[in-house]
C-alpha cells in the first residue's frame, strides 16, 4: 500500500510539471516589428503558439499601436467592446487558450495587414 502511495505522488508531480512549461516569447514581425510593411498574418505562419506564451509588439508609437480584439474586431477591423489598446511601443501581450486576435486601431492599416490570428494551443509537457 505504501509503494502504491509513494508511486501516486510520483506521478503527481511529473504531472505538474508537464502542465506547467516554460513559455516562449515571440517578438511579433521578428527585427521589422509590428509595422504596415509588413503582412503580419503572414509572420505567424509556420509558428506554433501556446497559451501562456508572450507576444512582443515593437513599434513607433507616433504611428501605431496593438488592440486585443475579438474575432469580429478583427474581421472588422473595428474596436469591439472589451478591447484593450496598448500604444507603448514596446507591448508584452500573454497569449490566452485559443483564439487570440490583434489589429492595429487605424483602420485602413489594419485593413492593409496590421491584424493577427492566432490560435494558441494547450502548453506542450516539459520533460
Amino acid at each position: 500500500m505504501r509503494r502504491r502511495a509513494i508511486i501516486m505522488v510520483i506521478l503527481m508531480v511529473l504531472q505538474f510539471g508537464a502542465i506547467h512549461s516554460k513559455p516562449t516569447t515571440y517578438m511579433v514581425g521578428d527585427e521589422d516589428g509590428w509595422d504596415s510593411g509588413l503582412d503580419m498574418e503572414g509572420w505567424t505562419k509556420g509558428k506554433t503558439f501556446h497559451a501562456g506564451d508572450f507576444l512582443v509588439f515593437t513599434y513607433d508609437d507616433q504611428q501605431f499601436d496593438v488592440a486585443v480584439v475579438n474575432q469580429t474586431g478583427h474581421d472588422s477591423c473595428t474596436l469591439n467592446e472589451g478591447a484593450k489598446v496598448f500604444h507603448s511601443g514596446n507591448d508584452k501581450i500573454q497569449l490566452a487558450f485559443g483564439a487570440n486576435y490583434f489589429i492595429d486601431t487605424v483602420a485602413e492599416l489594419c485593413a492593409v495587414g496590421m491584424k493577427m490570428a492566432i490560435n494558441a494551443t494547450a502548453p506542450p509537457p516539459s520533460v
